[in-house]
């Protein structure tokens, strides 16, 4: 279960958006499944309408509007709770009681009877478009008495009640949360910016091609404007390509200051992140694909490409000298001003065709090694998502026009290299850097020893590929573990045949039996939330949840209004 959390200030406006046609006429059926109990008791499971809406929202305002309080970052708390699309249908019932056991973990309730409830509603419109069951949940953060409901660190705190309510109504249970993994995810609004922007550049230089009367973007009629950004919107994701690119650049490099050499070298553009006041003090970096006429640059920052590509995470596999501090320092302000690289270095060399076999020996005793470390180790096995995806990567960069089987293999690794905590490093995980085979097939396409000394380093690599898949078996992600099965099995075994096409040798391949459902491990956050979802049951019915609607009266305040900072400014919603 995925919950996305917004703010906002316009309670009607979400409202109407809620029950309305949706963007692309997909809400159908807008109803109620749940509310605070005094909604309840005057709006049934009916089909909702604007004046319905409407009506909703004056309801839930009440309590912000009575006592004219102001909540930075606006008053209106925005959720919508989803589940995967092969997870099928929940019933209105089972929506209801996970919408209320949501609010009691977020407490948003009246907390055990000591403080006033928040007004609240949960709406269900039918399924996405992408296929996937969900209810949307708003609440109005001004409590019954004038109060403010704590927001602090409502992000991680709805993540945790996703994970609880997820144990508790046996819904599939994220797989990432429990390996402590995470990759970055496309929002709806940042693809479509992207995609509006390719698009409308591209139109613009074509334009003269068409005729002095061709009109302009502005002037294009509608469904012709939105033809062009959705062929915009099927092709790959900048920032995935992005990401491939550095992760290449990473793996086959032994220095920072080859790694920028190399970044350049693919085509990117590069500018550092330096320390308050410092030019020899680089913390970060950020890149961009070089624009084509029309278009501007897009710059991401390393931990926005992969948790695996910030600049603290990439320097544990690179020396730490001063030298080489002074070297990269040089190369980093170079790239910033757009200058030639200071010191060229192997990058622009032709690798020795006799380093093919002694890489690939090294990978193969690497592959050996790791018989012994324990299916449990997320560290040194993230290490090796790491190092394998990044030499995939830049194999795929060396030989690939356009993304194919090679790039998906290194999307599908780069996964299991997400981990929220910093890897060990390669040399303390009792393993050998990659960085020569990376280099060796971020070269392939100049020759080396041929087909046949790239189908060895395959194998290896594909071998490198199953102990991964071995390894998030074990730990119950069958989700990453179908990804590599599927991703990289498949996709290398059409790879092996195009490399050797009458070879019949097998090529090792990621198998085994099922994997019987693992039983998920709660941190302490989580369980507290279940144990307070599960506690709530049953209670008897208090004063805060009488199925009348309390009367607001300003003056007549028991207590004075809380003074309790609401938390951070989100924006409003849209």
């Amino acid at each position: 279960m995925m919950p996305n959390v917004v703010r906002g200030d316009r309670m009607a406006g979400l409202m109407t958006y809620l029950t309305g046609p949706g963007r692309a006429n997909e809400h159908t059926e807008p109803h109620l499944v749940a509310g605070d109990a005094a909604l309840l008791a005057w709006h049934d499971d009916a089909e909702l309408g604007r004046d319905a809406a409407l009506s909703i929202a004056r309801h839930l305002d009440r309590p912000r509007t009575a006592y004219d309080v102001d909540v930075n970052g606006g008053h209106v708390w925005h959720c919508s709770l989803s589940l995967r699309a092969d997870e099928g249908m929940l019933t209105d019932e089972k929506w209801g009681q996970i919408a209320n056991d949501f609010i009691t973990a977020m407490e948003f309730d009246d907390a055990e009877g000591t403080k006033a409830p928040c007004r609240w509603v949960a709406v269900r419109h039918g399924v996405s478009k992408n296929g996937n069951d969900h209810i949307h949940i708003a609440v109005n953060l001004v409590r019954e008495d004038g109060t403010k409901a704590s927001i602090h660190n409502d992000f991680h705190r709805a993540q945790k009640a996703a994970r609880a309510l997820e144990v508790k109504y046996g819904l599939e249970q994220l797989e990432s949360a429990q390996a402590e993994r995470s990759t970055r995810g496309y929002h709806p609004a940042e693809r479509e910016a992207q995609a509006r922007a390719r698009a409308r550049a591209k139109y613009e230089r074509t334009r003269p091609k068409l005729g002095p009367d061709a009109p302009t973007w502005e002037r294009l009629t509608g469904p012709d404007r939105q033809a062009r950004i959705t062929a915009e919107l099927r092709t790959d994701e900048p920032r995935y390509a992005l990401a491939r690119t550095v992760r290449a650049s990473a793996a086959a490099s032994e220095s920072e200051s080859e790694f920028v050499r190399r970044m350049r070298r693919s085509g990117l553009l590069v500018r550092p992140r330096y320390a308050d006041g410092r030019t020899d003090v680089i913390t970060g970096y950020s890149v961009a694909a070089r624009p084509e006429a029309g278009e501007r640059p897009i710059w991401y920052g390393g931990g926005h490409l992969g948790r695996d590509l910030t600049l603290p995470r990439l320097r544990a596999g690179w020396p730490d000298t001063p030298t080489d501090a002074t070297e990269a320092a040089a190369e980093w302000n170079a790239a910033k001003r757009g200058r030639r690289v200071v010191a060229p270095g192997r990058e622009n060399t032709t690798p020795d065709p006799e380093l093919w076999e002694r890489y690939s020996r090294e990978v193969s005793e690497l592959r050996e090694k790791l018989r012994d470390v324990p299916l449990d180790d997320r560290d040194t096995w993230s290490t090796l998502a790491r190092q394998t995806a990044g030499a995939f990567a830049a194999w795929s960069n060396a030989v690939e026009d356009a993304p194919g089987d090679l790039a998906a293999a290194s999307d599908a690794l780069a996964r299991s290299a997400q981990t929220f905590r910093r890897p060990v490093q390669p040399q303390k995980a009792g393993m050998v850097a990659m960085s020569g085979a990376a280099m060796l097939l971020a070269s392939a396409a100049k020759g080396g020893q041929g087909r046949a000394a790239q189908l060895i380093m395959l194998r290896q690599l594909v071998r490198l590929s199953q102990a991964v898949y071995d390894a998030a078996k074990a730990a119950g992600e069958k989700r990453q573990a179908d990804l590599i099965l599927s991703d990289v099995k498949a996709r290398m075994d059409r790879l092996r045949h195009d490399l050797a096409p009458t070879s019949q040798t097998p090529v090792a391949a990621a198998a085994g039996a099922q994997q019987g459902t693992a039983t998920a491990t709660l941190d302490p956050e989580t369980r507290a939330m279940l144990d307070r979802m599960n506690a709530s049951q049953g209670k008897p019915a208090t004063e805060a949840t009488s199925p009348v609607p309390n009367k607001i009266d300003p003056d007549e305040r028991a207590r004075p209004r809380q003074t309790t900072r609401p938390g951070a400014d989100r924006g409003p919603e849209r």
